[in-house]
Formats: structure tokens, C-alpha cells, sequence
């Protein structure tokens, strides 16, 4: 099965292209301030314009109001939701939109019981346990992933185009996301560490 690719944190017009043209499956915008990549709805709505069909836009969030959720879903084509701050399934389905619930990876945590938490999720996002959400360049334990966990799996956390072809063959994910390992500084990406990061997952792919 072929790994889908999110590439997160975009800022740029031509770090857009760049993504489309290395054959990504999906681009993310970060809603949330005090992240370094960090877009406000009008310039994320800029900068879909870019985005051709078929590729799909995910807007992260972190514990933030209903109402910018429901301004910026108003302001640009968000196909996917991801949750990655402390909201519950409540929270989570109140936009009646498809979603990810994100959770930070940490001895102790019950994966199974918190994928449990959220039925109606289009996927759980697993990444790494750091001060602060997301973007951390951090790679988690992936033996905490219990065999067993339901659902899809969108495997992020620390991966770049070194690690990749390991993720995939253990993990197994329906779902790669990638930030910093794609970046030369927070917020602006690498247009050859994009390519490398793609043509590593296609590589996995063939190999499982």
C-alpha cells in the first residue's frame, strides 16, 4: 500500500510548489501562534490557492477557540482537521469535519485506550512527548506503539529522509508527517530535503 505524505508547517509560495512537485499527498498549516510557523487564515488561504485537487489541506490546531477553527475553515479549503493540544471527542467533532487527534508519545500513556477516546477520528497521529506541540525534530520510542492499536496510524515525530524507510518497515503507518526534517530553519523548507524525503518513503513502499 502506498504511504501517504504530509508535509506540515508550510509558510512560502514556492516551498508550495515544491511540495506539489515532489508528489506529496498533503499539506499542513499551522494555526497556532506561538509556533516559529505559525500562519494567519488569510495567508494560509494565499497560499492554497497554489495547491492543485486532489491534494489535501490540514489545518493544526492547538486548544483553540471553536470560533477561529470555524474562521478558518471559512477562509480556505481544510479537508482534514488535526487536533494536537488537550481537546476531547466533544471538542473534536463539534466542526463536522473529518479529523486527526494527535497524541504526544510517552511511557505510561495507553495508546489503545486513548484511540478509544476518539472514534469518530479519521486517524491518530502519533508524535513525540516535548515541551511545547509539534516540530520538535524528536523521535519517539517506537516500541510504545502497542500492536493492537485500531484505526489508521499517521506516524510523525523526528522523521526525515534517513529515518523514513526505517519508520515505515517497522510502524507500518497509513501516514507519514514531516516538518522539521524537511527544513533548513523553522518555517522555510528545503526544496532538496522535500524530494529526498518522498523519494525515501517510495523507496519503504517497494520494500514492504
Amino acid at each position: 500500500m502506498k504511504t501517504r505524505i504530509k508535509i506540515c508547517g508550510l509558510t512560502r509560495e514556492e516551498d508550495i510548489d515544491a511540495v506539489v512537485a515532489a508528489g506529496a499527498d498533503a499539506i499542513g498549516f499551522v494555526f497556532y501562534p506561538p509556533s516559529p510557523r505559525y500562519v494567519t487564515p488569510q495567508r494560509a488561504a494565499e497560499l492554497a490557492r497554489r495547491i492543485p485537487p486532489f491534494v489535501d489541506v490540514v489545518g493544526l490546531f492547538v486548544n483553540e477557540s471553536p470560533a477561529v477553527v470555524q474562521a478558518a475553515c471559512a477562509a480556505l479549503p481544510i479537508n482534514i482537521l488535526q487536533f494536537h493540544g488537550d481537546e476531547d471527542v466533544a471538542y473534536c467533532r463539534q466542526f463536522d469535519r473529518p479529523y486527526l487527534r494527535a497524541a504526544r508519545v510517552r511511557p505510561g500513556l495507553d495508546l489503545v485506550e486513548f484511540a478509544g477516546s476518539f472514534p469518530g477520528a479519521r486517524g491518530l497521529l502519533l508524535d513525540a512527548f516535548v515541551e511545547g506541540y509539534g516540530g520538535s525534530g524528536h523521535v519517539f520510542d517506537w516500541t510504545l506503539i502497542p500492536p493492537d492499536l485500531p484505526g489508521f496510524l499517521v506516524l510523525s515525530g523526528g522523521l526525515t529522509a534517513a529515518n523514513v524507510v526505517e519508520a515505515i518497515e517497522r510502524v507500518r503507518p497509513v501516514a507519514v508527517d514531516v516538518s522539521s526534517g524537511v527544513e533548513m530553519s523553522k518555517g522555510i523548507k528545503d526544496h532538496s530535503k522535500i524530494a529526498a524525503f518522498v523519494a525515501a518513503v517510495r523507496k519503504a513502499d517497494e520494500s514492504i
